[in-house]
């Protein structure tokens, strides 16, 4: 099992930044493959970002990408994302998610585990 815990969401205005952060416990970094993915109201559950645990290859949606910025640390078993440059559009739930599984990883149904979830509100 492992238990994903996300904080640092927040409201801030267009062109800001943030940085969330996913505590994970239960199971070694090394192992998972760590992603964020986000929800809208009234939206699907899309792909953010992804980072392997190991090799920390880092993979974007081509809709955030130049702006977001994924990592780990290994240490103290924390994946982050830095969001620059906020828009409106990227208001939505910030899950924080993690995979045994090397395949299909922009996709939700590929992770077995789940945080709770940071709001992060962009306004205009």
């Amino acid at each position: 099992q492992v238990q994903l815990v996300e904080s640092g969401g927040g409201l801030v205005q267009t062109g800001g930044s943030l940085r969330l952060s996913c505590a994970a416990s239960g199971r070694a970094f090394s192992t998972l493959i760590m992603a964020w993915f986000r929800q809208a109201p009234g939206k699907e559950r899309g792909f953010v970002a992804t980072i392997t645990g190991n090799t920390r290859v880092e993979n974007y949606a081509d809709s955030v990408k130049g702006r977001f910025t994924i990592s780990v640390d290994n240490a103290n078993n924390t994946v982050y994302l830095r969001m620059d440059s906020l828009q409106p559009e990227d208001t939505a739930l910030y899950y924080c998610a993690a995979s045994t599984k090397r395949f299909l990883i922009s996709r939700p149904e590929t992770y077995d585990y789940w945080g709770q979830g940071t709001q992060v509100t962009v306004s205009s």
